[in-house]
């Protein structure tokens, strides 16, 4: 396939990633279904949506006109048949968990047209644990995006082994075409290259509070202070959300049988288990909308309990 045929975009998984992607992909003009089993997902995904469109008018991304019509080209659906129908390109954006990512592929190999690519949006996992479940290795491949999609428009395309070349440029045309700068990965790596960072902050700022050194805000105000940032490590994960976040620690910890990540995992299950999601829930390691962290003199101390 070439880039001039793809016209319809897939989007399997209607959480805030699979939203981002959605909108971004509609708002360079492609026709986009999002498909989740939950309607009440996919209720929340039309809100979000539009607040999101709404936003970007706000902001100057976006006219009215420009906003209207990029909602336009937006549908959703429950139903894995009128998802598949006609879709030239799959983005997946399941939970990081890689047998139900090959279940999903495999159903959608069933119901989409031969000449379907297949993407995945995983943040860690590698697309060959679930590229033969796919049932079309060659037209399939990591396409990998960050929040918040057109702002921090930068995608990883990460092919595994028997991807090919003529999928591989697909993508990268696909994410130009997208308003996205591609990073082409010249083999698999596990959290690809932003997030491999990222990943080794938080790995250090978790074992600074996990093992008792030092509180949460401490942390992020060693971080903000020193780095000039808005924002530390803690802040971040509440808006990367801490059920994907310990999604992501638990599955490696227990892959890799790392005694240090198993209590990173535990330490997020505990804000978890308490529906403290982070930014999306309201609550995380800070409240939201108005977190301490972005008061004045946070950095300072003034917020210092005790």
């Amino acid at each position: 396939m070439r880039i001039d045929e793809v016209h319809r975009v897939l989007i399997v998984g209607a959480g805030t990633m699979g939203q981002q992607i959605g909108l971004q992909c509609a708002k360079h003009g492609y026709t986009v279904v999002l498909y989740d089993i939950d309607s009440k997902t996919l209720d929340n995904a039309i809100t979000n949506i539009k607040a999101y469109a709404t936003q970007l008018v706000a902001e100057g991304f976006l006219t009215s006109a420009e906003a209207n019509a990029t909602l336009s080209r937006i549908t959703m659906t429950s139903r894995p048949e009128e998802a598949a129908d006609q879709a030239d390109l799959i983005s997946e954006c399941v939970p990081e968990e890689p047998e139900l990512k090959g279940r999903v592929f495999a159903q959608f190999n069933k119901l989409c047209s031969p000449r379907t690519i297949f993407t995945t949006n995983t943040s860690t996992l590698l697309p060959s644990m679930f590229a033969e479940a796919t049932g079309r290795p060659a037209q399939f491949a990591a396409l990998h995006f960050h929040k918040t999609v057109w702002v921090s428009n930068v995608v990883d395309i990460m092919p595994h082994p028997r991807t090919s070349e003529e999928t591989i440029t697909l993508l990268l045309d696909f994410a130009k075409r997208i308003g996205q700068i591609p990073i082409l990965l010249k083999k698999e790596k596990s959290s690809y290259v932003f997030n491999s960072m990222f990943n080794a902050i938080n790995r250090e700022a978790m074992a600074l509070v996990v093992d008792g050194f030092a509180s949460v805000e401490d942390v992020d105000r060693a971080w903000m202070g020193i780095m000039k940032m808005p924002i530390g490590p803690f802040g971040m994960l509440d808006d990367v959300g801490l059920d994907t976040a310990w999604h992501i620690t638990n599955f490696w910890a227990k892959t890799l049988h790392l005694s240090e990540l198993q209590r990173h995992a535990d330490f997020l299950k505990e804000y978890v288990d308490k529906g403290k999601l982070g930014v999306k829930s309201g609550q995380g390691f800070y409240t939201y909308p108005n977190p301490a962290f972005r008061r004045p003199r946070f950095v300072e101390g003034t917020e210092r309990k005790g």
